[in-house]
């Protein structure tokens, strides 16, 4: 015996109530008659309140109870012998982007994908059904081991909106879920592509159709003071040459109505068309393009992204050449607010706890080159050092970023930067080495403040983030509020499903990011197609096989007690 839903048994609790129903009795007022032959038969009578005695319907009551048995044994799905062994089928669904496009008859790839999948359960008679939705997270919509009703109502719920992926771990994963030797029945778009390692276990069904589609495989947006640059991309996977783009501008501070305008985009035959736009005062800016077989890669929603302001201060104790030439930056910096007020960025001279400390202590020596530079450091990004005089003293603390001979010229220390810089003697800051290292200090401090350092992400993309020690976090999405762990700028794996994202700290909004559903590979509809791919290896102990659905006897059983008890008690 097995039951494929325990928590059914819980109804047994009903047999407590239907005991103290029966052993019971509540004090009657008298009745006066004019004989005794007018009782059928003596009954005891309470003389004082309530108080339990022996019952005399004993047939009634194990009747009900047996009424009540059956119920729980049907809503705890109850199964003997044969039956109890079932039939477990895991079902895999592909969650990419692609499989929300349309066919030509205008009926979405995931809507036949729920179809074959409702088939393919009844047609293995499976009792138990576990589905999982492939990803870049791999995620379980039902189970494991639901019952097919559950699984392909979830199934129902299902939006495949993800990024492209390999779907090899989530074949692996869902094999070991199906057991040794049991096959796994995997739907998507298109057949695997030639080295494309598939388990010889897994039922490979394509259900795509090869289209035509035009996208958005890229939006920026950039706020400078009242003016929003927005930047698209839009790239052709066949169909038309050119298409018109709809931007809706909502109003934005300031403003009192927003704008709208249509812009002709002419595309090439392979690549991308760059479409920049600008706006006034603008709120949120929504980008559409006429509907074709993928709508979703062909909408977004741009909410302003201004820079984030940055507080600094500049120490005293800095010489007059220095403070000159950060002065000169900083007027021409956008997004930086020079406040002495507590919680400042202080740029000042070395020996100081400034985050930027700027000046040479002790023994200076000068450099022309080479200069040695860190690879890849985002404080180094486009800083060109050709033709740079360097007259640098003592080497400073920390992790070397650029070198000449043994000389250390800049460096990094627990998030301070040392630039190790006489700049009396030097040519740098009249290059455009200058203002390219500083604005590269600066954007690496705009990233340690609290909320989304980017505001508009690809479906796919990791989700960047900074927080506050001290403070509870969660991130609020499309699926739901999950709590945030950790303090400092942190790296969240890539969104399931793209849409809008909060920052909440206790309980209040700080910032937002946009998802958006761009994907260039997801886009391009025109491999995919209609298939079937057999496991290669035979499917074992497929005798198990049980009838669907829960057992039909206990109800039989429930209604034969009601039946019985009726007559019973007619009778009394």
């Amino acid at each position: 015996m097995s039951f494929g839903f325990p928590w059914g048994l819980l109804a047994l609790g009903a047999w407590v109530p239907l005991a103290a129903a029966y052993f019971l009795r509540r004090r009657q007022k008298p009745v006066t008659v004019s004989a005794l032959f007018l009782w059928r038969t003596p009954r005891p009578r309470a003389e004082a309140g309530p108080r339990f005695e022996r019952f005399t319907r004993e047939a009634s009551f194990l009747l009900e109870a047996l009424a009540v048995l059956a119920a729980a044994l049907f809503l705890a799905d109850v199964r003997w012998g044969e039956d109890s062994r079932g039939r477990h089928v895991v079902l895999v669904v592909d969650g990419s982007l692609s499989l929300s496009a349309r066919g030509p008859e205008g009926v979405r790839v995931l809507e036949h994908v729920r179809r074959e999948a409702a088939q393919r359960v009844k047609e293995v008679r499976a009792t138990r059904v576990t589905v999982l939705a492939s990803g870049l997270s791999p995620r379980v919509l039902a189970g494991p081991e639901a019952e097919p009703s559950r699984a392909l109502a979830a199934l129902e719920s299902f939006q495949a909106l993800g990024a492209s992926h390999e779907v090899t771990a989530t074949l692996l994963w869902a094999q070991e879920l199906a057991g040794p030797g049991r096959h796994v029945h995997f739907f998507t778009d298109a057949l695997p592509e030639e080295g494309v390692a598939v388990p010889p276990t897994v039922r490979w069904t394509a259900l795509g159709a090869p289209r035509d589609n035009v996208a958005l495989v890229s939006a920026q947006r950039r706020d400078e003071g009242s003016r929003a640059t927005v930047t698209l991309r839009v790239a052709r996977f066949g169909g038309p040459e050119r298409v018109d783009l709809r931007i809706l501008a909502r109003p934005g501070a300031g403003a009192k109505e927003g704008s709208e305008r249509s812009e002709r985009v002419e595309l090439p035959a392979e690549g991308s068309a760059t479409v920049r736009l600008t706006f006034e005062n603008a709120g949120e800016v929504e980008v559409s393009l006429p509907p074709d077989a993928l709508p979703e890669d062909g909408q977004v929603r741009l909410v302003p992204s201004a820079v984030r302001p940055v507080r600094l201060a500049l120490a005293e104790a800095l010489e007059p050449p220095a403070r000159q030439a950060l002065e000169r930056f900083l007027r021409v910096a956008p997004g930086v607010e020079v406040d002495a007020a507590e919680g400042a960025l202080v740029w000042g001279p070395p020996g100081t706890d400034a985050r930027l400390t700027v000046g040479a202590a002790g023994t200076l020596r000068t450099f022309v080159g080479p200069f040695f530079s860190e690879k890849g450091h985002p404080l180094l990004d486009d800083v060109q050092l050709g033709g740079v005089r360097w007259t640098a003293g003592d080497n400073p603390p920390g992790h070397p970023l650029v070198t000449a001979g043994d000389a250390v010229l800049l460096s990094e220390e627990d998030g301070r930067i040392h630039l190790n810089l006489a700049l009396s003697r030097s040519n740098l800051q009249r290059t455009p080495a200058w203002p390219v290292l500083l604005g590269n200090v600066l954007r690496e401090a705009r990233r340690t403040k609290e909320g989304f350092p980017r505001r508009q992400l690809n479906v796919g993309e990791p989700l960047p983030v900074v927080t506050e020690p001290g403070a509870r976090y969660a991130l609020e999405g499309p699926l739901g509020e999950k709590p945030l762990f950790g303090a400092g700028a942190l790296t969240l794996p890539a969104p399931p499903v793209p849409g809008r994202y909060a920052l909440v700290r206790e309980g209040e909004r700080v910032d937002v990011a946009d998802v958006l559903s761009l994907d260039a590979r997801e886009s391009d509809l025109r491999g995919r197609g209609r298939g079937e791919r057999e496991a290669q290896a035979a499917e074992t102990d497929a005798q198990d096989a049980g009838p669907a659905g829960r057992a039909r006897w206990p109800l039989v059983v429930l209604l034969g007690a009601l039946l019985a008890d009726f007559y019973v008690t007619r009778r009394l």
